[in-house]
């Protein structure tokens, strides 16, 4: 620890809580540092392969034709991430926009979506139409049909029923994270063994994962074990904390392109959208992604490490593989989760003084708290906790710029429960 002068006011029960946490986390923070150095490598390779210019990190307007930022951009992430081609663009609004955009791009009337993971997250729920008013345009009111393979009861995907109601689907979709769920995230290991159980049964199958919080935490990504498509959003991993909006569609060239005939329209796809000077962030925040992914484990790790030994039960536990930058902390009651999140928003560096209250947010069933003092609105890769008001009332914590202060967010929650004397 390096809070000799204790600016923060903790007290030294829990300063000695937090240096036995972190001396507890050493091994854990090596094979961080490993796995990030090894990514770092790859996106860098992938920027000089591609011959990433200065001319690249400027914007055009208009039509945004011969935009040379934007299609080395594309296959800067396409390289890194192993793909044949990628679709990044500043105009997708969010993850869930970039996963709608995907799933409206390759699949058609007739067709079956399975969700391989039985329920997805909630906001998909009115994309694809199993809640929400029907009419709205969901693509079950576009005679798309929807199925999903429950969860075995230890939270795992159910091999043999995907395998089952693969053969007459045509995607087989696999969340990697757990979304507002206690099941396991899946690693790319897992999601290499449901592709391939999803293709012996129906070769013609799109394996499409939404890698949202997933990506550089392991070495490989999705693609690399039989994924045709993978998801997220700029404002969480891939965009390092510097991408101010967008998100990106990676994989199989054909159904990236059809994709863009989605985002923008057919027979123009991706040789349209201007950037307006949003290139050199997306290219810099991906840059520095590998690193910025790893201060977020690190306190993830650290996060998890202090409330354990606060009495919390944490998902993951502290010392088990990550393949997400998500944690869960098991807070048992409204009010702790409350105070929590609250204290999170008291350790954040933009609105510390702001109190969060459970609100009825779109695209959710119930209401949510939401701790976020981040530079850019919503951005989960920023130190953020958030969490709907229903048991088990956990809160799902992520994010973490620097590590430092990471770690202060983190020691601040902490802090303000001991104040309130839950803990």
């Amino acid at each position: 620890m390096s809070l000799e002068n204790n600016p923060f006011g903790f007290d030294d029960r829990l300063l000695d809580l937090a240096r036995e946490a972190e001396e507890e986390c050493v091994q854990q923070f090596k094979r961080i540092d490993e796995t990030a150095e090894y990514n770092g490598h790859k996106v860098l390779k992938a920027f000089i392969d591609n011959r990433v210019s200065e001319s690249c990190l400027k914007g055009t307007d208009g039509y945004g034709y011969g935009d040379c930022g934007r299609e080395a951009l594309d296959k800067v992430f396409a390289q890194a991430l192993g793909g044949e081609d990628a679709l990044v663009r500043h105009t997708f609004v969010n993850g869930t926009h970039a996963l709608s955009t995907a799933l409206f791009g390759v699949l058609r009337s007739g067709d079956v979506m399975l969700s391989a993971i039985g329920a997805p997250y909630d906001t998909l729920e009115e994309i694809i139409g199993i809640r929400g008013e029907k009419g709205s345009g969901s693509l079950i009111d576009f005679g798309i049909k929807y199925e999903q393979a429950e969860l075995l009861q230890d939270g795992t995907p159910d091999l043999e029923e995907i395998a089952a109601k693969c053969a007459n689907a045509a995607v087989c979709y696999i969340q990697r994270s757990r979304g507002y769920s206690l099941r396991p995230s899946l690693t790319v290991e897992k999601i290499g063994r449901i592709a391939d159980i999803a293709k012996n049964a129906n070769p013609n199958i799109i394996v499409m994962v939404d890698n949202c919080y997933g990506e550089f935490v392991e070495k490989n990504e999705p693609l690399s074990v039989g994924a045709d498509l993978i998801i997220g959003s700029l404002i969480k991993n891939p965009g390092g904390g510097i991408a101010r909006t967008g998100g990106y569609i990676a994989g199989r060239a054909d159904l990236v392109n059809k994709c863009a005939d989605r985002l923008t329209c057919v027979g123009m796809g991706k040789e349209i959208g201007c950037t307006l000077g949003q290139n050199r962030e997306m290219m810099l925040g991906f840059f520095l992604a590998p690193q910025t992914v790893a201060n977020a484990l690190k306190t993830a790790v650290f996060a998890c490490r202090l409330f354990e030994k606060l009495g919390f039960e944490t998902l993951p536990k502290s010392n088990e593989p990550r393949t997400d930058i998500i944690s869960s902390v098991l807070l048992k009651n409204e009010r702790n989760l409350t105070v929590f999140c609250q204290g999170i928003q008291k350790g954040s560096p933009v609105d510390s003084f702001v109190m969060p209250e459970a609100w009825d947010m779109p695209g959710y069933d119930s209401k949510v708290i939401m701790a976020a003092g981040a530079f850019t609105m919503g951005a989960s890769i920023e130190l953020s906790a958030d969490a709907p008001i229903r048991p088990p009332y956990a809160a799902w914590l992520q994010g973490g710029l620097t590590y430092p202060s990471g770690k202060v967010g983190v020691m601040t929650a902490a802090h303000e429960m001991i104040k309130m004397g839950l803990i």
